[in-house]
Order: structure tokens, then sequence, then C-alpha cells
């Protein structure tokens, strides 16, 4: 049983489950209703399955390689602490990378060739991307926006704009997210040869970029509502979360300590929640 624990704590299963419901979201964002009859309830299956299994596949081989550094950071986690043997969580990631592309597959071709492309992007992360600073924040950015597009590929056979603005939103958010996030870690960053913005332009040119991701967002944000994509209820949460990007972008450039940093990579959680909040609510005719 004690194996058992130490899988399902090496899958990280809240962070699977996120991601199996962001699936289930793009797919209601795309379909614009809440309400999914016939098949379609066995796709959107299939999708959270995928995602879930991927997103547990990731998390195993992560700890993999993180598993010196866990030694001394983290030394309860599965690897260090002895519960799950390195090569066992190998094994225990192929096992369940094949049951996601086995669910994406079930689903449609080009749903398994996402989702194939999708792990190759949570892998390159987890092997050598966490370490090139900029670049691997945009991975995991990648790896933050597919589970919508692939929700939209999974119900309707395509990716329809809405959803492809609300990825694009959700790509610009988290990275302005994960520079400033390098801020708060600086320290620990630079211990492992992590080259974030922070570390190779200072704090203060790692908070002007990370607002600049932020306000992008905030400028791209009304697109959908001007072209009609959404319906009126996708403004107000919208306006909300767009005030909130922009007060939290201006206190970071004002001050860029850790401790702000690690408060605005916080509370800018709520604003990409506002976000999605919008987006869901644009759905209601």
């Amino acid at each position: 049983m004690r194996k058992v624990a130490g899988l399902i704590r090496l899958m990280r299963p809240v962070n699977c489950l996120m991601m199996g419901i962001a699936v289930i979201v793009g797919a209601i964002i795309a379909a614009q209703e809440f309400t999914v009859v016939n098949d379609a309830f066995n796709r959107l299956m299939l999708g959270f399955i995928t995602a879930f299994t991927l997103t547990a596949a990731s998390m195993a081989i992560n700890d993999y390689y993180d598993r010196d550094i866990d030694a001394v950071n983290e030394p309860d986690r599965p690897i260090p602490s002895g519960l799950i043997r390195p090569v066992e969580s190998l094994f225990f990631a192929a096992a369940l990378t094949l049951i996601g592309l086995a669910a994406a597959a079930l689903t449609s071709i080009p749903c398994l060739l996402a989702a194939a492309a999708s792990w190759m992007i949570s892998a390159a992360y987890s092997t050598i991307g966490k370490r090139t600073g900029l670049p691997g924040n945009f991975l995991v950015s990648i790896c933050i926006s597919v589970p919508f597009i692939y929700g939209s590929l999974a119900l309707k056979g395509s990716i329809e704009l809405n959803v492809t603005f609300f990825a694009a939103l959700a790509f610009l958010a988290n990275t302005g997210r994960e520079i400033t996030k390098g801020i708060a870690d600086v320290e620990g960053d630079r211990i492992r040869g992590i080259r974030t913005l922070a570390i190779s332009y200072g704090a203060r040119g790692a908070a002007y970029a990370s607002s600049a991701f932020f306000m992008l967002a905030v400028l791209l944000s009304p697109i959908p509502a001007v072209l009609r994509l959404m319906s009126p209820w996708f403004l107000p949460p919208l306006i909300l979360a767009d005030i909130g990007f922009t007060f939290s972008s201006l206190s970071l450039m004002k001050k860029h300590t850790r401790e702000n940093a690690k408060r605005i990579k916080k509370i800018t959680l709520i604003w990409m929640m506002l976000s999605l909040i919008a987006f869901m609510a644009g759905t209601i005719k």
C-alpha cells in the first residue's frame, strides 16, 4: 500500500485533475453551451483521461530528473525518500503515457497527434527546458494552454476561434506569472543553474518583461467581444480580470522584490481564474 501511495503522490493528482477539467472547459467554450449529448460525452471522457494520464506521466518524469535536487530540497518526495525507485518512476510514466495516447487514439487521429506533441513538449521541459529560463517558461505556458485546445479538438473536431483566443491569453498570462516566479525563486534558481530572466537581467528587467506579457494579454482580451465570439456575459468578469492584471503589473514594476513577486505570483491566479470564468460566462446565450 505504501508503494501505491507513493505512485499516487508521484502523479500529483490535483495537477492531473486540473488538466483534465481544462479539456472539458475548452470543449464547453468551443461548443458555446453547457450541455453535452450523445457520443460527445464519450469523447470528453477520453479527453479527460488523456490529459490526466499524460500530465501524471510528465510529473513522474519530472521527479525522475529532479531526484538529486529533491534529495536536498524535498527529501520526503517519493523518489528521494526511497518509497519509489527511479527506474519504477520511468516504468510508471511509460504506462501512463500508453494509456493517455491510447485514449487519444480512440478519440481521433488529430487528437492523437496533438496529445503526442503535448507529451513531447512536457518531456522536453522536464529534461532540459526548465534550466533555459524564458524558453522553459514558454514550454510551461504551452502545456497550460494545450488542454483547452485539445477539448475543442476532441468535441468539435476542429480548433474553434474563441478557444484559440483563450489559449493565447492563457499562454501570455502564464508566461508573465512564470517570469514573476523567477523573481521570487532567484536564489534557489541561481544555485541550480537555471537562467531565468531575473538572473540574467535582474529583478527589474524581469518585472518589466513579466508586466509586458500581462498587459499584452489585457490588450488582446477584448477581441472575442469585438468579433462577437462571446455573449455579453463575457465582459463583466473579464473587466475585473483586466483591472487585476493591470494593478498587479504596476505593483510589480514599482516594487520588484522577492516578497512582492511571491504575492503577485499568487494573486495572478485569481485574475487567470476570472478570465476563465469570463469565457465560460460568454457561452451563456
